[in-house]
């Protein structure tokens, strides 16, 4: 049980100093996202609310372009809930931009999917379209796994709808 308030309480240190960190700078956002946990299994599928944190301005550049980090939470209709933390990279197309990101994170069950273990590893790909100088609204597409870490590994792959807003 101290391990997971341990995580927790990593967690939630890493946005509080991903948010004030560069406070007075600009290319930070938060991406505000609902859709379907799960939608391709019929008994645990279930609606999904959450909220991420973006910060371009801690950047690094690699091989994969600006890769930039990202944390955040969601939670499901059925209490299961997954707070993560990772990187993310934004390709622009004009108007268009496609983000990639790997995200580790603690997943607990609630009411929802057994997905075998707590530590748990999204992948995502967003594509979203330029609303205006600060704002995009898209569409994403992830998949939840534990890498087989645990007994079981049935992963989880929802889609969600996504409006940013940077700051």
């Amino acid at each position: 049980m101290k391990t997971k308030f341990k995580f927790l309480y990593i967690l939630v240190s890493i946005l509080v100093i991903n948010t004030s960190v560069f406070s007075d700078e600009k290319n930070k956002g938060l991406n505000f996202y609902t859709g379907m946990f799960d939608f391709s299994d019929d008994g645990k599928r279930a609606s999904l609310y959450g909220v991420e944190h973006q910060n371009e301005n801690l950047y690094r550049d690699t091989i994969f372009g600006r890769i930039s980090p990202v944390t955040g939470a969601m939670i499901t209709q059925d209490n299961a809930t997954y707070f993560y933390t990772g990187v993310e990279t934004n390709y622009s197309l004009g108007p268009l931009n496609v983000t990639p990101s790997f995200t580790p994170g603690w997943y607990r069950q609630g009411d929802g999917k057994d997905l075998g273990h707590p530590l748990e590893f999204k992948s995502e790909v967003q594509l979203s379209l330029d609303l205006s100088e600060g704002s995009n609204l898209g569409m994403s597409y992830n998949h939840v796994s534990n890498a087989s870490l645990g007994d079981k590994n049935p992963g989880a792959n929802s889609y969600m709808f996504n409006f940013l807003k940077k700051f």
